[in-house]
């Protein structure tokens, strides 16, 4: 059985339950299984790295984890704080009625590479375009769920059915290949009050893989990040800077 720790997740109890961190061991097949119908419409294909199901479990957390956990705060492992991360918290409170995620844009062009069909049809279109006038697609290495606004969104529970996300990548000629971020963002292209977008300095991605890679032009408008990091993302196995 492969089994994976529940990332690492600090949650929130009713009331009047105490907060307390809790560790799960969940078997991923079990968890897979109800994630199959959509992802099996919106994956990178067999055998890519991302195109496994587990990439896609925050996507339903709100189904795995128990009814009395409100909000998570789901975390990658490259990644190194420099504040509190009660601070990361606070974000909670800024949710709008009807926000579900808390989220940071993508830092880098990938949204523009992977709409890039539906740009040229759609010249105009802010999709996939850099900050702050377009929308870059989300980056998933810092998230806040409210696991609560998930479970009590219509629109949300519409969006997780395989012929709505069908939809939705048809209508953005869209194939994903970075699990549940690409998810976020497409749905995000089309429901962005869904989304709390976080400042960038709570996820300062640091990969550079594509300025390399065609979009040197462009490449700072998705990169730049003022303002006083509080969270760097080493992802793409980019080296953290040390204190």
């Amino acid at each position: 059985v492969r089994c994976v720790p529940s990332a690492m997740i600090v949650c929130f109890l009713r009331p009047p339950q105490p907060c307390r961190t809790v560790s799960h061991l969940h078997d991923v097949a079990v968890l897979t299984d109800k994630l199959f119908p959509v992802v099996e419409h919106f994956s990178a294909g067999s055998g890519t790295y991302y195109s496994d199901s587990i990439f896609f479990l925050s996507v339903a957390m709100h189904q795995i984890m128990p009814k009395e956990i409100l909000r998570i705060i789901q975390l990658d492992l490259d990644l190194k704080f420099k504040t509190n991360i009660r601070e990361l918290f606070e974000e909670f409170d800024s949710f709008l009625p009807g926000t579900i995620i808390g989220i940071a844009q993508e830092m880098q062009p990938v949204y523009r590479h992977t709409f890039w069909q539906f740009r040229h049809e759609n010249p105009q279109t802010r999709v996939g375009g850099p900050p702050p006038e377009g929308l870059p697609g989300f980056n998933s290495g810092v998230m806040l769920l409210s696991l609560e606004a998930m479970r009590q969104s219509p629109l949300y529970s519409r969006l997780l059915e395989p012929a709505q996300v069908q939809q939705l990548a048809d209508k953005y000629h869209f194939r994903g290949h970075l699990g549940d971020q690409d998810f976020f963002t497409m749905i995000g292209m089309e429901h962005p009050k869904l989304f709390h977008v976080l400042d960038c300095t709570w996820n300062r991605q640091l990969c550079t893989w594509w300025r390399d890679h065609g979009y040197s032009d462009v490449f700072e408008a998705y990169f730049r990040c003022e303002g006083h990091v509080k969270i760097y993302h080493g992802n793409c196995n980019t080296p953290i800077p040390e204190d």
